[in-house]
């Protein structure tokens, strides 16, 4: 078996929108830097992502010197957001939990809400390092996490990818096999280890930065969702609920918290440290 390196690094400048590959990122104590700062929500004012809209996977936020992104999507111009005046905030819901955002300049509502014909808009994350606790069961006193879905990174390995390709090819659906990585949406890959390896993980480094494992991550229906055509199949929820569940869901890959800050590059080494 190789020596396990970092094979690549992702950020999602707005939840649920595409990921973008970096060479480098800074990890910040709630995830990587640019990592779900910005988040959609709906006139409920609770998320929006790929569960109910899977079209946002198309939708492309790049992130601005400033801390602000630009917006682009099939059909649509381009739209420059700034980061908004934290003067004025709301209460918005990841899954039932509370959490303060800032919204965006109206001009970002009314450009999401005509992509994904409804009525939705766009906020910020002004202050993580207290707005959003990580779960109190998985988490240290004081650990926060963006606007991802509970914890401030996810890892995942080529390894364990592989396997479960081999699994989907032998099922009812191996028609829509190989699905590729960014079906799981990733921060951090990782190549050289055996197949779910990670399942034995309890702190790893990458290059210069150590994580706690926090707990399996748990898959739902935007694993199904093509990443670049947004269209829907069965998998890899058919073939994870046969072979891969823990605590009765679905699981792939890893949720990470880091130890402390730093940088991570592709090509770092992996370290299992526990």
């Amino acid at each position: 078996m190789s020596t396990p390196v970092l094979r690549s690094v992702h950020v999602h400048p707005v939840k649920a929108m595409r990921a973008l590959a970096r060479t480098e990122a800074e990890v910040q104590p709630w995830g990587l830097a640019r990592d779900r700062r910005w988040a959609v929500v709906d006139s409920a004012n609770k998320v929006v992502t790929q569960r109910r809209h899977p079209r946002m996977a198309l939708a492309t936020a790049e992130p601005l010197p400033d801390g602000g992104v630009s917006l682009s999507a099939p059909g649509r111009p381009t739209l420059v957001v700034e980061v908004p005046h934290p003067s004025t905030t709301l209460t918005m819901e990841i899954f039932d939990k509370p959490v303060e955002a800032v919204p965006a300049d109206p001009a970002a509502a009314a450009w999401l809400s005509e992509y994904l014909e409804s009525d939705v808009r766009l906020v910020h994350m002004d202050a993580p390092e207290h707005r959003r606790p990580v779960d109190p069961d998985y988490a240290l006193p004081g650990e926060t996490v963006s606007f991802a879905d509970g914890y401030p990174l996810l890892v995942t390995t080529t390894a364990s990818l592989d396997a479960l390709n081999s699994l989907i090819a032998q099922g009812d659906h191996a028609d829509e096999g190989p699905l590729p990585m960014n079906r799981f949406r990733p921060n951090l890959v990782v190549e050289g280890t055996a197949p779910w390896a990670e399942d034995g993980w309890k702190r790893l480094s990458v290059g210069e930065v150590t994580f706690r494992v926090a707990r399996p991550c748990g898959r739902c229906v935007v694993t199904t969702t093509d990443q670049i055509t947004a269209e829907r199949g069965k998998e890899p929820l058919r073939t994870l609920a046969r072979h891969r569940t823990s605590d009765g869901r679905v699981v792939f890959g890893q949720n990470l918290v880091p130890e402390h800050t730093g940088t991570v590059r592709v090509g770092d080494a992996v370290k299992i440290l526990d």
